[in-house]
């Protein structure tokens, strides 16, 4: 059982003057802490598009190869979706402010070895050491969210805007990746991270109140291993599909061990006394279709960050910064949606009518940058269909947030919210892999007997890009189907509070 070295809170009701009545001092404090929080995810979040902008000027400074250059993404990822669910369990175990600062402070040295890094080992092993520390402080900061803010409207309000970041905060990376790679230097898109991790660790200290624990820790070890083991195996077995294609041995190998360690854990967490992922985490209505909604859109997102990049940069001939303020207009939707539709949508239809109508109107707005041509415009061709996406997909992924979270026990708070991330980052592999592979064969399909030239390649181009997006269109519309089945069509109920602001 784990106890406040301060004094409690009044448990949280719904009453509108609940903040007032448990004082203003502390009502202030949970704005602040969203603050940090949302810092902190901000950092997480945009660390992959930041650093994959930079990376052909980190190829170039470094001297490695093509060949070598997806181990850059690709450490971070194996790293980082291995371990969520370890990182969730031992925020609830150790304590959510303790795994939080590690985290923190952990990707801040990560990152200053890679922005200094003189090898291109050095910069992978940076790369690998941001994965396990962000590991442990996604989770954390989600966690923290989800027992900070009890109190309905202040849950919606708070939910809006981590959900907002969440799915805005790619599209930001791309606008700051281009401004540092394109006015400072490649190493300043992984320095930026020593900034926001300051103002974070600084916030969470003053912030966050200390725990203590009076019982010891029980860790899950067999589940633990298994687990790691088979996200390690997925993931990898994915990213060897985008680059050694779905048919090669290793491919089949990897996923084939994967799914069958899944298996293993399942079965285990269903006999352990003290599981890892407790199976009532995911079998609830509510959350198990909200892990599935954010699964669906991080594998359908990577379509828009991915290949409208390469769209607007090859095609178009955008600048790196041209591009990243091409999609502003998308965040600005996705905020405004996000924040909107948890505060006065939320409640009056309910998380089924919500995040089925998100899906439905991203997939609208996915299916209108299918049309892209090589002389298309961005004000007519492009920016309808981010607009609609940025709407659509803030209202689903602030709606999955809450649902991912809802009526969990304090002490499984940690491990639900690792599972949002989890899913977020197994279903971005996937969509990674497939889109890629899509885009591949749709390109030599549209070459293949014509005469090779310069229009004849940018035509192959915009025509895989044009069915990546018709397949993530499909994604979104068989997301929507799925929920509007699976989610019970209420407004997701608050998680049980805990103690955890400094006084």
């Amino acid at each position: 059982m784990t106890t406040s070295t301060i004094e409690p809170l009044e448990p949280a009701d719904t009453d509108v003057a609940a903040p007032q009545a448990r004082g203003r001092g502390s009502h202030a404090a949970r704005w602040w802490i969203l603050g940090v929080l949302a810092l902190s995810q901000l950092m997480v979040v945009l660390d992959a598009t930041v650093v994959n902008i930079a990376l052909p000027a980190a190829q170039r400074s470094l001297e490695f190869s093509d060949a070598d250059r997806q181990w850059v993404v690709t450490a971070y990822a194996l790293a980082f979706g291995s371990l969520l669910l370890l990182g969730g369990r031992l925020s609830d175990l150790f304590g959510r402010r303790t795994t939080f600062l590690i985290g923190l402070s952990g990707f801040a040295i990560a990152s200053a070895v890679g922005g200094a890094a003189t090898s291109f080992e050095m910069l992978v092993a940076a790369r690998a050491g941001q994965g396990v520390f962000g590991a442990l402080l996604a989770p954390a900061a989600l966690s923290l969210l989800t027992v900070t803010f009890t109190e309905p409207k202040e849950r919606a309000k708070a939910f809006g805007v981590f959900g907002a970041i969440a799915g805005a905060g790619g599209a930001i990376g791309l606008l700051l990746g281009g401004m540092l790679t394109e006015w400072a230097s490649w190493r300043w898109a992984m320095y930026v991270n020593l900034i926001f991790a300051a103002v974070a660790i600084v916030g969470a200290a003053l912030l966050l109140a200390k725990h203590v624990t009076t019982d010891r820790p029980k860790l899950d070890i067999p589940g633990t291993l298994t687990v790691t083991a088979a996200l390690f195996s997925i993931v990898y077995g994915f990213s060897q599909a985008e680059s050694q294609g779905w048919g090669d041995s290793s491919t089949i190998s990897w996923l084939a061990a994967g799914t069958i360690l899944l298996a293993v854990f399942v079965y285990l967490q269903s006999r352990v006394a003290n599981p890892l992922l407790p199976l009532r985490i995911v079998l609830d209505r509510t959350r198990g279709a909200s892990y599935l909604a954010v699964f669906i859109v991080g594998a359908g997102m990577f379509a828009v960050f991915l290949f409208l990049t390469y769209y607007m940069q090859l095609i178009l001939g955008f600048t790196p910064i041209m591009t990243g303020v091409a999609f502003l207009p998308m965040v600005a939707a996705m905020i405004a949606s996000s924040v909107t539709s948890s505060q006065a949508l939320l409640p009056r239809f309910g998380a089924r009518i919500l995040m089925t109508a998100g899906l439905l109107i991203g997939a609208l707005g996915m299916g209108l940058l299918t049309q892209i041509e090589v002389d298309s415009s961005y004000a007519l061709h492009i920016l309808p269909g981010l607009v609609l996406m940025g709407l659509g997909l803030g209202a689903s992924m602030a709606t999955a947030f809450q649902g991912a979270t809802s009526a969990l026990a304090h002490e499984d708070a940690g491990v639900a919210s690792a599972m949002v991330n989890t899913s977020q980052q197994v279903g971005g592999s996937i969509g990674t892999a497939l889109l890629s592979t899509i885009a591949a064969s749709a390109a030599a399909s549209f070459a293949s007997g014509k005469a090779v030239n310069e229009l004849t390649a940018m035509q192959a181009a915009v025509s895989s890009y044009s069915a990546t997006f018709w397949w993530a269109t499909f994604i979104f519309l068989g997301g929507a189907v799925l929920t509007a089945v699976l989610l019970p069509n209420g407004v997701p109920e608050p998680s049980e509070g805990e103690p955890v602001i400094a006084h």
